[in-house]
């Protein structure tokens, strides 16, 4: 019972009790509260951090103008193109080039005009997805790429087949276009193509002397690309340590040729329009693509041409320090329906040395060796 004087503490009046005051907090709960405060803010900066801007897509409000003529894709997405050689109606041979890393369409194989007279040779080369003022691909993987040159030669009539020729990151487009379109090619030149490391069919002792011809940031690089494609941004954007030696023109990845050669790619006119969409859906792309999981292996191909109706060529510089030589050496070990070609003093930029298109075209349409 309560005491004389004092108000029952129940509720036979009506009233509630008052509880009592609660404690104040104690030091050890605010600090708690504040690190969980602090470790959402991060991971929200970390976030926005990881996250590559939107890309500025050409003939879009605010993005770069469109200055060539460009076809539209079944998707929806537009691919420019750039025309070179003799008038297409003239032509006996018809060639797509598909250009490589932190490249465009402008960047084609030189021929020159006397053999493409000669020969009869129109070229059509072609902004890869991301780049230059072709539409970003997000979601592009190893195949896509294929599909898109299909279209391409669809759209310029270039007929039932057609000539392919890539460079480093675009020669490894090369292995897609053989295994999905081969009844669309008359041949092939496959120059310097990069090679990822994880393909099925490498002993393990070829990819590992290969992998550490590469630069340690450049390993790291590509390990990212790899494992963590969602970090592929922030990894080629941040100042913490090196990033890819490639994106950044490290000198340190070019051999004695490369330097040689060096000024006709530096100085190039258009280099604004290479990453005028942006660096994540050109170059960081082109990274998780060429060196991501492919759900297919180059080393595993049967031969796309068994009757003999085209002919496969591979080049390759052996003094190649961006692409090391191992990997192509390799694959020309295991599928015999390669013809490869070893340049002992070249480097990685070999098809821009004067001349040398000219070798890789006639070699290609005429077989000379």
């Amino acid at each position: 019972m309560a005491k004389s004087g004092e108000k029952p503490s129940g509720s036979a009046n009506g009233e509630k009790a008052t509880p009592p005051p609660r404690p104040p907090a104690s030091g050890s709960g605010i600090t708690k509260r504040l690190l969980r405060v602090a470790l959402v803010f991060l991971i929200a900066v970390m976030y926005r951090q990881f996250q590559a801007p939107p890309p500025k897509i050409c003939g879009s409000p605010g993005g770069p103008p469109v200055t060539g003529p460009r076809i539209k894709l079944r998707d929806g997405r537009h691919l420019a193109y750039y025309e070179s050689g003799v008038p297409k109606q003239e032509a006996k041979h018809k060639i797509i080039f598909v250009h490589g890393f932190d490249s465009c369409r402008y960047d084609a194989l030189q021929v020159s005009p006397e053999l493409a007279q000669e020969l009869g040779i129109y070229i059509a080369s072609f902004d890869r997805p991301g780049y230059g003022e072709s539409d970003p691909h997000p979601a592009r993987t190893e195949d896509s790429i294929a599909f898109d040159i299909e279209e391409l030669a669809d759209a310029l009539q270039l007929g039932p087949r057609f000539y392919l020729i890539g460079f480093s990151m675009g020669g490894e487009i090369m292995w897609s276009c053989l295994k999905n379109i081969p009844h669309r090619l008359s041949g092939v030149s496959i120059l310097g193509p990069v090679g990822n490391y994880w393909w099925s069919g490498y002993p393990p002792n070829v990819s590992r002397e290969a992998w550490y011809v590469q630069l340690p940031q450049d390993q790291w690089a590509v390990r990212v690309a790899h494992y963590a494609p969602w970090l592929a941004y922030w990894w080629n954007t941040q100042k913490f340590f090196p990033a890819s030696s490639v994106i950044s023109f490290n000198p340190a990845t070019l051999s004695r040729e490369d330097m040689a050669v060096l000024p006709k790619f530096a100085h190039r006119t258009y280099a604004g329009q290479v990453r005028q969409q942006g660096a994540h859906e050109s170059l960081h792309r082109d990274m998780i693509v060429g060196f991501g999981k492919w759900r297919w292996s180059p080393l595993e191909m049967e031969d796309p041409f068994p009757e003999g109706e085209a002919v496969v060529h591979l080049w390759h510089g052996a003094e190649d320090l961006i692409v090391p030589v191992g990997l192509s050496r390799y694959i020309a070990e295991t599928l015999p329906w390669v013809r490869y070609h070893e340049l002992p003093t070249a480097g990685h930029l070999f098809p821009i040395a004067d001349g040398m298109g000219d070798v890789i075209v006639r070699t290609m349409l005429l077989g000379d060796n």
